[in-house]
């Protein structure tokens, strides 16, 4: 029998592979076992032990505040343990936790360790602020504690009881505001062609591509936005801390000789300016709060119980009549996106599960969005205006930003509740057609061909547009900025004329949205929720249900057990898969505002009409 080596070495292979796949297998099939032990045991063997009277909640937030996670269950686990782990926290897990401490008599108190905090939006952070509220309302008092502050972190650590910082730390209140980048010259001196079709004066978004600095009509539009924003934060605190109104601007103002008066102490000089209420360590703030509270079991710390388990601890209702709740948070897409995204396809497929579940009898759409395509904006937006034909009403949540698609997706719906700091508005389309004729013509690289009509290969980036196809792309801009602002003054019962005043591209503020009619009245997530079920004339103690991306059979399970984001990662951590630190992971400006050229270069369409008001949150 002669012997055959590419046989045998192929053999050898698959016999190598099948044993790297089974194992593969086993080990995921281990942790999915693992989870499911932990979870079932915490749901049916008694293995949550109840609370201890005096226990404090430590809400120790790490990461972004999202308003719904990203990816997956599945992709959360892997990234964890391949140690690309990104943090976020749901806004909804933050203030479940906090309204049911408010009414837990366990808790007998909060603590704020907000320092690894490290992004959130205005309206997310006045809802978390109105929340401590409650608990403090509730008769119980909530300690703030950190190493150092940003202006985000210390507008929620503004609404506790007492405020301290670490003896060498510091508050870095600053103000808002941005610097962008404008990349006109660089383009010019590379060769590229920035073809530009809008409507609205105050349509910003691609003047980074077209100018080498803001057009003055966006420069008034930021400043009036921006200034805004700022009284709206600086009132908040001052209220909070009881500060005489204009303290925070008059302490910037004469930060330098106060610095100096306070022999460069930044803390000493907070405390001074009645920002905190103490200095003190962290082995200070346990001493505290033993004496206050009561000690754990070993004597050694405070009674606690930290965050993600007490979310953990408090399961949704799985059956009964709900409130729907549809988060749409992220850039427009028009095909399908994952939690943390938005695509047309998959959040009217969403919205369509919604309207066709019978427990659902209203639907909250919880908008994070700063807009992006306009057909996949009307995709969204028709599927709420059939639930309403449907006979179950739709409410609108603005949460950070609502503004260009984001606020296209708003304009079906009963109501429209919007933060006083949302930003919102927008209205105005644009298309953006970049050509590089001037750099293939560098590099000696000559196109040519033959079409049948002059339409076949109209828009080729590496030859000059066709001023023709720029006159069809422009005509069809036209259009849609009339069907937007036609749809906007059918949903606030005004004229197209009116809405033209207001729109033009402009973002506005949600409080000065208001006052020009673009949403129905100022409130929280909790007003939109509590409205919904008015309408649908739900009795108190109505469920709520989040209606999300169907993942697979393991997410779908999790999904049964009503386990949140903030409950995988506990579990995560009893299984050693969180890494000690997480890597930075910031994505540079230029790199994502250059993409976009590319990005609406390389669609499936000719041209893709674009709802986006490129409105980064200015903090």
């Amino acid at each position: 029998m002669s012997f055959k080596p590419m046989t045998s070495l192929r053999r050898g292979f698959g016999m190598f592979w099948r044993f790297i796949d089974a194992t593969r297998r086993t080990l995921l099939n281990l942790i999915f076992l693992t989870i499911v032990i932990i979870i079932l045991v915490a749901w049916f063997g008694g293995g949550v032990k109840p609370l201890a009277p005096k226990t404090a909640l430590l809400l120790d937030l790490k990461g972004a505040l999202v308003e719904q996670s990203s990816g997956n269950v599945r992709d959360a686990l892997m990234a964890n343990i391949g140690g690309d782990a990104k943090r976020t926290v749901q806004l909804r897990d933050v203030l479940t936790a906090l309204d049911n401490a408010a009414g837990d008599a366990s808790i007998g108190s909060v603590v704020l360790l907000l320092e690894d905090m490290d992004g959130a939006g205005m309206a997310m952070l006045n809802e978390v602020g109105a929340a401590v509220d409650r608990v403090k309302a509730a008769g119980k008092p909530v300690i703030a504690w950190g190493d150092n502050y940003d202006q985000r972190q210390y507008l929620i650590a503004s609404h506790a009881s007492k405020v301290y910082l670490h003896p060498m730390g510091v508050l870095n209140i600053k103000g808002f505001g941005r610097h962008r980048n404008y990349y006109r010259d660089a383009l010019d001196k590379i060769g590229v062609t920035v073809n530009l079709m809008k409507v609205g004066t105050y349509k910003s978004f691609a003047e980074p591509y077209i100018g080498n600095g803001p057009s003055d009509a966006a420069s008034e539009a930021e400043s009036f936005l921006y200034n805004a924003l700022w009284d709206g934060y600086t009132a908040q605190v001052e209220q909070q801390r009881k500060l005489p109104a204009g303290a925070i601007n008059k302490m910037i103002d004469n930060l330098p000789s106060l610095m100096d008066e306070a022999k460069g102490d930044a803390a000493r000089l907070v405390l001074q300016a009645k920002l905190v209420d103490g200095l003190m360590t962290r082995d200070e703030l346990r001493a505290m709060m033993i004496k206050q509270g009561a000690p754990d079991l070993e004597g050694k710390t405070f009674r606690h119980v930290s965050f993600e388990d007490y979310v953990g601890r408090h399961h949704p209702k799985l059956f009964g009549d709900a409130v729907g709740v549809i988060v749409a948070s992220g850039d427009i897409t028009e095909g399908t996106a994952n939690p943390g995204a938005i695509g047309g396809r998959s959040t009217s497929e969403l919205i369509r599960r919604a309207r066709e579940d019978d427990q659902i009898k209203a639907v909250v759409l919880r908008v994070d969005s700063p807009g992006g395509s306009a057909f996949g904006s009307e995709l969204i937006r028709r599927e709420l205006e059939l639930t309403r034909q449907a006979g179950k009403p739709v409410v609108v949540s603005m949460g950070n930003v609502a503004a260009s698609g984001g606020y296209w997706i708003s304009m079906a719906s009963d109501e429209v509740i919007a933060d006083p700091a949302t930003i919102t508005g927008s209205i105005g389309v644009f298309a953006i057609l970049p050509t590089a004729e001037k750099v293939v013509d560098k590099l000696g690289i000559h196109t040519a061909g033959t079409t049948t009509t002059w339409l076949a290969d109209a828009y080729n980036p590496l030859r000059p547009m066709d001023p023709r196809f720029g006159q069809l792309v422009q005509s069809s801009i036209n259009h849609i900025y009339s069907e937007f602002t036609a749809k906007a003054a059918q949903a606030r019962k005004t004229t197209p004329e009116k809405i033209d005043e207001v729109g033009q591209g402009r973002v506005w503020t949600g409080a000065q949205a208001k006052e020009r009619g673009l949403v129905d009245r100022l409130g929280s997530y909790r007003d939109a929720l509590a409205s919904a079920a008015t309408r649908a004339k739900l009795a108190p103690g109505y469920r709520v249900a989040y209606i999300e991306r169907q993942g697979s059979a393991v997410e779908h399970l999790l999904g049964l057990f009503g386990v949140s984001e903030a409950q995988m990662f506990n579990v995560q951590v009893k299984l050693g898969l969180m890494p000690a630190g997480l890597p930075a992971a910031a994505v540079a400006d230029v790199t994502r505002e250059l993409g976009w050229l590319s990005e609406l270069a390389d669609g499936k369409k000719p041209y893709a009409a674009v709802t986006h008001c490129l409105c980064a949150l200015p903090y």
